[in-house]
């Protein structure tokens, strides 16, 4: 009988024109996606705007991750974030958005990550970069890693949530 049960990104020799570490970021970012599909794709919008006993909704990790690979990514690519990742980030928790629609800002937002981070050069990753209003220190490779674990831990979050509110 045939294994039907595809082997995590990483595993099936994907994205060889890639330098190693932005390889091992766009598998990451892979299998988030997956993930959040598989184990929360099914909720109905009252189930990703739950609030129980004061935890972040589903569909808070859902626009953080979403707006936060975006932010991440601007401060590796050397960037100020704008007005508007200002006023994005102010609104995660606002309890806004369909199921359709925050399934379709993070399926954006994982599609515009895996281009910017394939825009990333091996020569680059020990470039300095300045993180936040306090410019606090941390390289390209340094964001680039924080990208895909940031963005797992939310994903684990969001899981693990959704178990609850089921």
């Amino acid at each position: 009988m045939t294994n039907l049960v595809q082997p995590e990104p990483w595993l099936r020799g994907t994205h060889r024109d890639v330098p190693p570490v932005m390889r091992a970021v766009l598998h990451a970012l892979e299998l988030a996606k997956e993930d959040l599909q598989r184990w929360c794709g099914d909720l109905n919008d009252a189930a990703l705007h739950a609030r129980l006993k004061g935890i972040a909704p589903v569909a808070f990790h859902f626009k953080h991750i979403a707006r936060s690979m975006d932010r991440l990514l601007t401060y590796a690519e050397g960037g100020s974030l704008s007005e508007k990742q200002m006023a994005e980030l102010k609104s995660e928790m606002d309890g806004s958005g369909t199921n359709a629609s925050i399934f379709a800002e993070v399926e954006a937002a994982f599609m515009r990550a895996a281009e910017r981070v394939r825009c990333f050069r091996s020569e680059s990753l020990a470039e300095t970069r300045a993180v936040g209003r306090s410019g606090l220190p941390t390289t390209v490779a340094g964001l680039l890693v924080h990208v895909a674990d940031h963005t797992q831990r939310h994903v684990g979050q969001a899981i693990t949530t959704a178990k609850i509110v089921r």
